[in-house]
């Protein structure tokens, strides 16, 4: 058990600072790690609680996912939960950062 915390807490860090790199400089400037692993997090419960993990491919095998509707709603979350109060528009490139780390994984 604590060999899969341990693992997934190096997938978390290797996470982070992919998606710092990813992330142009502006925007890296407005994040601590700790934002991005909060940000990890709701992500994570995003796709739970919505049903992306659930969803069938399309005909060219992939999942349509609308990374400025994902955006706006961690923003959501992070204002009711009285984290802060996030643009969007910063977000989508976390959301982007997220989505291209998982892809390189796969490779």
């Amino acid at each position: 058990m604590e060999e899969d915390f341990m693992a997934l807490a190096e997938d978390d860090m290797r996470t982070v600072e992919f998606i710092r790199s990813y992330l142009p400089q502006d925007v890296r400037e407005k994040f601590s790690d700790d934002d991005l692993f909060y940000f990890l997090d709701l992500l994570s419960e995003y796709y739970v609680e919505s049903g992306l993990l659930d969803s069938e491919p399309g005909e060219d095998g992939c999942i349509d996912i609308d990374t400025e509707v994902i955006a706006k709603d961690i923003a959501a979350r992070a204002k009711k939960e009285h984290y802060g109060d996030f643009d969007p528009e910063d977000l989508i490139w976390i959301v982007q950062g997220e989505l291209e780390f998982g892809e390189q994984e796969e490779e």
